[in-house]
């Protein structure tokens, strides 16, 4: 990984009409990718930002990395979490904006300018997110399906989204604050998704700006594509039924993920069906299925068109209904059953 030297960082003179935007990333053992990230968001042309970067105890060289970028490091002495660390930063940032990343996401250079003018129409009630670029950093056909669906699924109800992902979140600093922060004794995902909608009840507004960006660094082969399906699904299930939302639309856990899941153990089943009671009606139930299906999922398929083509598409869509609903199903049963089993991890 090539370092540029400090000198060749854009000038970030104070800038009136520029928001002082505190940029906070935990970190835990992500030395292939830190590095990356804070290359990218040195290289903003926004004017009027600092740079937080928690530390959750790395057993890798990540704070050496760090420590060569003019940026603020907070070392944890112990492994406390991404919630830990986020709150940690916000605690020791001096900015009148919080924008909240991962360690394994790229700002664009007109990222903060974007949160700047957003934050010019909206007030303080108001909790501002971004997503992912449609194109990854690394472009394998793993990581390019997977930031396509999270793109499409975290923009698709821009004015009322049901939640405000962490990798790319925009808050007021008192508004954060007063909040009491991400809940440090929850899952070890989805604790934004929680705090979106504590606040929520709280009479605060999501809203979500497409055009708030950052490009992830996946690095997915189909085997990690599964792991992350299987490991998002078991918490998704495991919160949504003590949040007794299971079958809302709630961002990547969206009717049309939800839709091809069903649809997919439907075709099984009159699969089975057919071929033990030859019973052509089985037979011919399954393109009506598939119809219906690609009808529910015409907009995800949209967007892996316009993303990559229509080969990409074909084989996008192709994976995401003939094999990605065996591990979001596999995460399904297994977060069920440790949630009858393990209720006391929500207190």
């Amino acid at each position: 990984m090539s370092l540029k030297d400090i000198s060749d960082y854009p000038s970030r003179a104070n800038i009136k009409s520029e928001r002082y935007i505190s940029i906070i990333i935990p970190n835990y053992n992500k030395a292939d990718t830190i590095g990356k990230c804070l290359e990218a968001v040195l290289s903003s042309r926004y004017g009027n930002f600092e740079v937080v970067v928690v530390d959750d105890h790395s057993e890798d060289n990540s704070v050496e990395i760090i420590k060569r970028f003019p940026c603020k490091l907070i070392r944890l002495e112990g492994h406390e979490g991404t919630s830990r660390a986020r709150n940690i930063g916000a605690l020791n940032s001096n900015g009148e904006v919080l924008f909240f990343i991962d360690a394994d996401c790229l700002l664009k250079e007109d990222t903060l300018s974007i949160i700047n003018r957003t934050l010019s129409t909206t007030d303080s009630n108001i909790i501002i997110g971004g997503t992912y670029t449609r194109m990854p950093y690394d472009e394998g056909f793993f990581s390019l399906f997977q930031s396509v669906f999270i793109n499409y699924s975290e923009t698709k109800k821009a004015r009322n989204p049901n939640y405000i992902a962490a990798h790319a979140m925009v808050i007021d600093a008192q508004t954060f604050r007063k909040s009491g922060g991400f809940s440090e004794g929850f899952l070890p995902i989805l604790e934004d998704v929680e705090f979106s909608h504590r606040l929520q009840r709280k009479g605060y507004r999501l809203l979500m700006n497409p055009e708030i960006q950052v490009q992830h660094i996946f690095n997915f082969s189909l085997a990690k594509s599964l792991q992350n399906a299987i490991k998002k699904s078991m918490y998704w299930t495991m919160y949504s039924l003590k949040n007794r939302d299971l079958f809302s639309d709630s961002g990547t856990a969206s009717v049309e993920l939800k839709v091809n899941g069903v649809s997919y153990f439907f075709s099984l089943l009159f699969l089975i069906f057919w071929i033990f009671l030859q019973k052509s009606l089985f037979l011919f139930s399954l393109p009506l299925i598939l119809a219906f299906n690609t009808f529910i999922n015409r907009g995800l398929l949209k967007a892996f068109y316009e993303t990559n083509g229509i080969f990409f598409a074909v084989l996008a869509y192709l994976y995401y209904t003939m094999l990605y609903p065996l591990p979001v199903g596999t995460g399904v049963i297994a977060g069920a059953i440790r949630f009858l089993f393990k209720k006391g991890i929500f207190k």
